[in-house]
């Protein structure tokens, strides 16, 4: 999206770039907005590109960029910067998508092993992350037994009290900061989501 001179330039270097280009006017929905900082004047234009889900790039010169983007290309700039931008960004997008799981009506970032609702968060320790993680991807109640094996890699006939202390000290974490008494729940067959 941009001035006339800016999509004539790109759709000229088209063949050299590393990604597909579409136009302005076609009908497939973009995994990456590249707009001329000049749209940005055009009310109408800066709403789309601000409600747009994809990963959204400004170009332009340093002075007129904006920092509340994903990423920018400042001009001059060589084909292999637009490559390595474009890239870079996709890439960010794809770490991103992958490291964050929802977990009930929390966001699982483990990658800052932090467990987040709105503006809150916790600092999740390793054990407390893999654990979350195992219960997440059961369907079922998962038993003492099969954590410890799975999490801390401990026989089931290993007297511990390990992983009671885990879930309780999580519980706890997540009752005082989110004032969620049910996070981690448990039956007769063991520990759920």
């Amino acid at each position: 999206m941009g001035p006339t001179s800016f999509i004539s330039t790109l759709n000229e270097l088209k063949t050299f770039f590393n990604f597909n280009l579409l136009l302005e006017n076609s009908k497939n929905k973009p995994n990456i907005l590249l707009f001329h900082v000049d749209i940005l004047s055009n009310k109408e234009q800066k709403e789309l590109i601000d409600k747009s889900e994809c990963i959204k790039i400004c170009a332009g010169k340093k002075n007129d960029l904006l920092d509340h983007y994903d990423s920018a290309l400042e001009f001059p700039t060589t084909l292999k910067d637009i490559n390595f931008i474009i890239e870079n960004a996709a890439a960010k997008k794809k770490f991103n998508i992958n490291s964050s799981i929802v977990v009930k009506n929390y966001l699982l970032n483990k990658n800052e092993k932090k467990i987040s609702k709105l503006d809150n968060y916790i600092i999740l320790t390793e054990k407390e992350d893999q654990l979350l993680e195992l219960l997440l991807n059961s369907k079922k109640p998962i038993s003492k037994d099969n954590i410890l094996l799975s999490v801390w890699n401990y026989s089931s006939d290993a007297d511990t009290h390990t992983v009671e202390t885990h879930i309780y000290r999580l519980r706890k974490k997540i009752a005082e900061k989110f004032m969620d008494q049910n996070f981690i729940l448990n039956n007769k067959d063991g520990y759920y989501l």
